[in-house]
């Protein structure tokens, strides 16, 4: 799969780092990954921001295998939390009891339930991992799991609930899964550590990490919008990188200095990079902070 050609059209493509309160995101992983890297990295970060997490893992792992995807995860936050009962591991079939048939209707009752159970426990937040193998493991159709994706906006709208809707790509016809990353306002990339450049016009997206491994990548980005034909403003848009190396940003900032006759070039990024690009020698006025 080109991470490249899955994301170009999806405006909501990020890093699972990236992902806020509130957030309802589509996450497609290979089938014998589990999704082990970013289900990790969701999980962390809800808990370090004092969120309680819900993980409903692939059906046809135990507990314990679920559990242990999480052993990479850094410090003691996962054990406490799964003691405290911050963080709990559960099933779609366990969740809707006593009902044994999936209904959107049932399922929204019980989430919008935990949700306030979550609030009343003094939590920040609650946050979900759904692994969309329930489908099959509740003999429910697609239609209904796709007439529930399309319909659950109302779970996000006051930002206390957020949610990834994970997809064993092996398990789901490619035009299911096309049709629900369209459906979800968050896309995700696939991996930690990745990097997709999009372009949209005059603006190149960044999105993901840009480093050592990913630098090839991000040079090839840049000397693409860099020598793009015709006159005008550039913009290169590093909101949505969860890294960016020294080395990249002296990329980036050499950028400034090579666009052609008549081209002007402006770089979007978050403080923490505009900082870094500021210590290399990137002009100010060349860098709006925003996100």
């Amino acid at each position: 799969m080109n991470a490249h050609e899955d994301h170009e059209d999806h405006p909501g493509t990020l890093p699972v780092q990236r992902m806020r309160p509130g957030d309802h995101a589509f996450y497609r992983y290979e089938s014998g990954t589990h999704g082990r890297d970013v289900m990790s990295a969701f999980v962390w970060a809800g808990l370090a921001r004092g969120e309680k997490v819900l993980v409903f893992g692939p059906p046809r792992l135990t507990s314990g295998q679920v559990w242990s995807a999480f052993e990479d995860a850094p410090g003691p936050l996962l054990a406490t939390a799964h003691r405290s009962g911050g963080l709990a591991l559960s099933s779609m079939r366990r969740l809707i009891e006593p009902q044994r048939e999936f209904t959107a209707d049932r399922q929204w009752e019980r989430i919008v339930e935990e949700t306030r159970a979550a609030r009343d426990e003094g939590f920040t937040g609650l946050r979900a991992y759904i692994d969309m193998g329930w489908v099959a493991d509740l003999g429910a159709d697609l239609d209904t799991m796709m007439d529930r994706e399309q319909r659950a906006g109302h779970l996000f709208t006051d930002g206390f609930y957020s949610e990834i809707c994970a997809y064993d790509e092996s398990r789901f016809p490619e035009p299911v899964l096309r049709a629900m990353r369209h459906a979800h306002p968050r896309d995700l990339l696939a991996r930690l550590g990745q990097l997709t450049c999009l372009r949209t016009g005059g603006t190149l997206h960044a999105v993901g990490e840009a480093d050592a491994s990913t630098r090839a990548e991000f040079l090839r980005a840049l000397r693409l919008i860099c020598d793009a034909p015709g006159r005008g403003r550039l913009t290169l848009d590093l909101r949505r990188l969860e890294f960016l190396s020294v080395r990249c940003a002296r990329d980036a900032v050499r950028l400034l200095d090579t666009a052609g006759a008549g081209r002007t070039v402006r770089i979007r990024c978050s403080q923490r990079h505009a900082t870094l690009l500021d210590r290399l020698g990137a002009r100010t006025a060349d860098i709006e902070v925003s996100g």
